[in-house]
């Protein structure tokens, strides 16, 4: 049987405000547990939460980046279930009127095609406690100091038909969320996280299979890994004559598979209704206006001007727009640099290579786009090559000063007198006889293999320091006589 694959996500932002969204708590990760949850997060007796305005402005800009529908006026209601982190036995969340309307945004794909997901809604949150299961001999601990926190909870369309895909909209709206700056998007401290809703129906089938809910997948690598063991279960189960059930399924990276967690439930499960302590949200156009007018540039309008400006190709483009970090980089080096394609390849090969060695980010580098930019003029100019550079790079790297410090103090500056180029090609010319010999009674389309030789060795007598754009001239010229 032939089946196709249905994909849902939720994605849960935390929003990068410095106080929780109905209390002046602090949003501060990593602060001792249960210290920043005050008596508004605890729901005690006799306190009101007071919307943070800055929440409010935050979904906005989401809303004008996604070019989706944006309501004026939306409503806060209680989500009631009961969980051991959720103290007030209630969460304060929105359903009938959302703040943030449809919406799309557009992934690549792998074969280089386009492909637009819906945005169904986005509505603004509070987040609960969490459940601590370690070091506790049987019982769980409860931290609330993520209680109240708020979050953008963006939900799709069921629009995506593989975990790829899913995977490339995740990253869409992880990069569109940086961007604007309203999450840090930092997945490993649940700022960022995604709940899948997975089915799977027989091609051709309009209606939808039953779905299962994978819960809190904190990495894109697990999110695909999750969405493959579930829809590989999934048909396992139906092939062998059983039924998916409706239910909440959690992933366990260790074992890399899904488990059931509870029986999902429905809307009507939450007895969702107004929250009978807070007002209703609105705003008017010039609130709006203000807002959209301190907004970013965007990723896609950045890899257009990067395409234009800097002669990228789109995937060049692409690469140094993933991150809003990576792209002041590239930029701020590029314009030092005056060669956009150079600094490019340098930024999304080698800079992006030692970083990733070294588990560093962008904004951790050794090399600060300043030192890279500085270090690029010095090949466009031909003070050093390529190859040379690479000496250069790995010095800084290790703290060894800026790159003209460097190619000084080593003596790195690459020859570019001719004459000088030229006693060095004639020797390797001289001490190789029978590989000039071969070259010259070789047919035209082996030449450019075998010039390779010769350039070697001459690089190779040079220390690394010639012209490799004068040696292949020469070469060619001199082995032609």
């Amino acid at each position: 049987m032939q089946w196709e694959t249905v994909i849902g996500l939720e994605i849960h932002a935390q929003l990068a405000t410095q106080s929780k969204i109905f209390s002046g708590a602090s949003t501060a990760f990593g602060a001792e547990p249960n210290t920043q949850a005050c008596s508004v997060d605890l729901g005690l007796p006799g306190v009101l939460p007071v919307l943070n305005k800055g929440a409010v402005k935050m979904a906005v800009k989401f809303a004008h980046a996604i070019g989706a529908e944006l309501s004026q006026r939306s409503i806060f209601a209680r989500k009631n279930y009961f969980y051991p982190d959720l103290p007030k036995g209630y969460q304060i969340s929105q359903y009938e009127l959302p703040i943030v309307g449809e919406g799309q945004v557009d992934i690549s794909l792998e074969n280089g095609d386009s492909k637009t997901i819906g945005v169904t809604r986005a509505h603004l949150e509070e987040d609960a406690g969490k459940s601590l299961h370690e070091d506790f001999h049987g019982m769980t601990g409860i931290d609330l100091n993520r209680a109240g926190t708020p979050l953008l909870e963006i939900v799709s369309e069921p629009d995506m038909r593989s975990a790829k895909e899913a995977v490339a909209y995740a990253r869409k709206i992880h990069q569109i969320v940086q961007y604007l700056g309203i999450c840090d998007g930092n997945m490993q401290e649940g700022s960022f996280r995604c709940d899948a809703n997975v089915s799977v129906r027989l091609k051709g089938e309009e209606k939808f299979g039953t779905r299962a809910e994978l819960k809190n997948i904190n990495s894109f690598r697990f999110l695909e890994r999750a969405i493959n063991f579930e829809v590989e279960r999934q048909i396992d189960v139906i092939e062998s004559g059983g039924e998916v059930v409706q239910e909440t399924r959690l992933y366990d990276a260790d074992k890399d598979e899904t488990r059931s967690m509870r029986t999902k439930e429905e809307a009507n499960d939450y007895r969702y209704f107004p929250d009978p302590d807070l007002l209703p949200v609105e705003f008017d156009q010039p609130f709006i206006d203000a807002v959209i007018a301190d907004m970013p540039e965007l990723p896609g309008d950045r890899c257009d001007r990067f395409e234009q400006e800097y002669g990228l190709k789109r995937a060049d483009a692409e690469a140094v727009t993933a991150s809003r970090a990576v792209a002041d980089y590239f930029e701020e080096a590029a314009k030092i640099a005056g060669d956009g394609k150079l600094t490019a390849n340098w930024v999304t090969v080698e800079v992006a290579g030692a970083l990733n060695k070294d588990g560093l980010d962008i904004a951790e580098s050794p090399v600060n786009a300043e030192m890279l930019g500085g270090m690029l003029v010095r090949i466009v100019d031909n003070t050093i090559s390529g190859k040379i550079a690479k000496q250069v790079f790995e010095a800084m790297w290790q703290g060894e000063g800026d790159a003209d410090a460097i190619i000084e103090k080593r003596g790195l500056k690459q020859i570019t007198d001719t004459g000088a180029i030229e006693k060095v090609v004639d020797e390797v010319l001289a001490a190789n006889p029978d590989q000039v010999a071969n070259y010259r009674s070789a047919e035209e389309k082996k030449r450019g293999k075998m010039l390779g030789f010769f350039v070697g060795q001459v690089m190779k007598a040079s220390q690394g320091k010639a012209n490799p754009k004068q040696v292949n001239e020469l070469l060619v010229k001199k082995l032609a006589e």
